[in-house]
């Protein structure tokens, strides 16, 4: 690496300081590896996002993450087309909400705190491969680094230049955020909801914060047509948001993970040579119900580990990073494609199962807790719908 005299060489830069970037930023850090973290906004800064953290989150995080938490999720209302709500809580959480400016802003801070050098409101405007090494520029300078971190969104620059044939599949979401003051929650304290009949191919959500409500249509297997007439009729339709409001929705792009591409590994590789992508820039996103920030927050680790891992023992290779993502996130993705495509294929038909098998339902919590896997959650609730096959696809056939 041809180095310059007023040019520092970091042992890691990462772009992006979303979770996933702070994430990693913070691990290596604390490993005492020099990093650099780029970051195109100042943080504190707003970002339209449901903010939906499952559960298991409490496996992987330091349990001071709850200061920024909004609400606290203990069940679901599940309608289909704005009717027949059915209702199952439990006794122990199933998710949290947060604010994406304050959670990400407590990831930065606490990366800051561990040794990371954070330079903000400073966009990448290229990045290029050395033989051991990356160049990074911006308008300010000029960065190199002994590996890269891309942690830059839906619609990464790290991966636009660094992984040459890359395709990339991204679903639209339109969100909006009700400010409701002390108000009753809707659907209730405690409580989100989700209609699985609103969209062509997707659902419907409200999530509950602090005193606001995030509310938005996305679509999690081909593109929504009207996106905002969709958004407007699942609104009318919930007639318990009619005391409020409804703020005009943003459009974000959820950069789903497609099976069908996963076959082709160019197409979804997530090393290329001194690089990494992490979170949504590696389209690490769930195909079920399109959770990203479990998602994202792990990666983030295992890209750090992987780092670490090679700097420790020369044996190791920054591809394990793409194995590990594979054996515990692919493994996991595949499963939830293929729960997907049965749910939004019979939307109807999955909705009137529910309250007959609520044990299956509590079975899912439970994946969102991280006690079950899609694995072993999708061999249990096979085997149950064996038991009545016949029964349930005449039914099925009867409400497609």
């Amino acid at each position: 690496m041809l180095i310059l005299p007023d040019v520092k060489v970091y042992d890691t830069l990462v772009i992006g300081m979303g979770p996933a970037g702070a994430t990693a930023a913070y691990q290596l850090s604390r490993a005492g590896l020099s990093v650099l973290g780029l970051d195109k906004a100042t943080h504190p800064r707003y970002k339209v996002c449901g903010g939906g953290l499952s559960a298991r989150i409490d496996r992987i995080l330091e349990d001071d993450y709850k200061s920024v938490v909004e609400h606290t999720i203990y069940g679901i209302q599940f309608s289909y087309r704005g009717a027949d709500p059915f209702f199952l809580d439990s006794s122990s959480p199933i998710a949290y909400t947060v604010m994406r400016d304050r959670f990400d802003h407590f990831l930065v801070e606490k990366a800051r705190r561990a040794g990371t050098e954070v330079h903000e409101d400073e966009p990448v405007t290229s990045c290029r491969q050395l033989f051991d090494g990356i160049e990074v520029t911006t308008d300010r300078g000029r960065y190199l680094a002994k590996v890269l971190i891309g942690a830059d969104g839906a619609n990464s620059l790290v991966a636009q230049q660094l992984f040459p044939g890359r395709r990339s599949r991204r679903m639209a979401t339109l969100e909006s955020e009700i400010p409701i003051g002390t108000a009753p929650h809707y659907p209730g304290t405690g409580r989100a909801l989700i209609d699985i009949g609103a969209t062509p191919a997707g659902y419907a959500w409200i999530f509950p914060k602090q005193e606001r409500l995030s509310v938005g249509v996305g679509d999690l297997r081909g593109g929504l047509a009207s996106p905002k007439k969709i958004f407007d009729r699942f609104v009318r339709n919930e007639k318990g948001l009619a005391p409020w409001k409804v703020p005009q929705p943003i459009g974000h792009p959820l950069p789903i993970f497609s099976e069908h591409n996963e076959a082709n590994r160019e197409s979804v590789g997530l090393v290329s040579g001194h690089a990494l992508l992490v979170g949504d820039a590696g389209h690490l996103v769930d195909p079920l119900f399109g959770e990203g920030i479990y998602y994202a927050v792990r990666s983030g680790q295992l890209a750090a580990e992987s780092i670490l891992n090679q700097v420790n023992d020369r044996r190791c290779s920054l591809a394990d990073y793409e194995g590990a993502v594979r054996r515990e996130i692919y493994e996991e993705f595949r499963v939830a494609a293929r729960m997907a495509n049965i749910l939004y294929s019979y939307p109807r038909f999955c909705h009137r199962l529910m309250p007959r098998y609520q044990h299956i339902v509590l079975l899912y919590y439970d994946v969102l807790r991280g006690r079950e896997t899609y694995q072993t959650f999708y061999a249990r609730a096979k085997s149950v719908a064996k038991s009545s096959f016949k029964e349930l696809l005449l039914e099925a056939v009867s409400l497609r």
